[in-house]
């Protein structure tokens, strides 16, 4: 089992990891700052919380995505669901801001994402904005999906995929990378990419094979069905399926129940999760 380490001037106290009759008092949200050594590559990976000055001073206006903070919960939605809640580069865009505005809040301790509406969590990419060359028609900002992965990843504190409908292509994708997921009934699940001449050569077929095995992950990712939120549950792909009019009130729940945790353990504990993927 890999262990963690401490940043080399900062240990963390014992007390991250002990039961509260330690005494101590545990860490506030955003005063963890975790390293850990990486697999073979010596690259140090971490979970540090502290704003860059281009951070601190970035205001970016939401137009594709709704973002609300609310009783130590984040909760971010892809608000386009005249396209099945589809991202395109602006989304992305915004999706990876509100994840690092939300892992710099002391005042959150959990994120929830999710999509507008009830047909759809996130149909994936946008394939209108898709040119001939990738999303990137203009050639002067191409989506960097990637960004927004890694602001999923490694924000020290749960994300909860609140999974309302389609999840398909890159939206199975963002609810796989979430720490948990809470389903819908009436949820779908699939890959789409070998269909349309692409596929994630990342988190979005190792991460997945991790998580229902290399045989099923192969299976989803070159035949593309589609698969029910019962299918899901069965695979391990999802944590829970509630019907659709009890999936707020679930989630809500589980939020309760982790915000009575300790965030300093909560957030080793998922970078320890994290450490052999990346």
């Amino acid at each position: 089992m890999r262990r963690a380490t401490s940043a080399r001037t900062a240990p963390i106290s014992s007390c991250a990891t002990t039961a509260p009759s330690c005494g101590c008092r545990d860490s506030a949200p955003n005063r963890v700052s975790v390293r850990a050594s990486g697999r073979s590559s010596g690259r140090r990976i971490g979970y540090s919380t502290r704003r860059t000055p281009a951070e601190r001073s970035r205001r970016v206006t939401y137009g594709d995505i709704l973002y609300e903070k609310k009783d130590g919960v984040a909760w971010i939605t892809i608000n386009r669901p005249e396209v099945r809640n589809a991202f395109r580069t602006k989304t992305v865009h915004e999706l990876t801001d509100a994840f690092t505005d939300a892992r710099f809040d002391p005042s959150v301790g959990v994120a929830v994402l999710t999509g507008a509406g009830d047909k759809a969590f996130c149909s994936g990419g946008d394939q209108k904005e898709r040119g001939g060359g990738g999303y990137a028609t203009d050639g002067t900002r191409p989506m960097d999906v990637e960004a927004l992965h890694s602001a999923i990843r490694h924000i020290p504190k749960p994300v909860i995929a609140m999974v309302n409908g389609f999840a398909i292509g890159g939206g199975h994708v963002l609810h796989l990378l979430c720490d948990l997921s809470i389903a819908a009934d009436s949820a779908v699940f699939g890959q789409t990419g070998p269909r349309v001449g692409s596929v994630d050569a990342g988190h979005g077929t190792g991460f997945l094979a991790r998580a229902v095995g290399e045989k099923k992950a192969r299976e989803i990712w070159y035949l593309c069905r589609q698969y029910s939120a019962q299918d899901a549950l069965a695979m391990g792909l999802v944590n829970k399926v509630v019907p659709l009019r009890d999936l707020r009130a679930e989630v809500e729940q589980w939020c309760r129940e982790l915000l009575e945790k300790s965030p300093t353990a909560l957030a080793l504990a998922k970078q320890s999760f994290n450490i052999d993927s990346e």
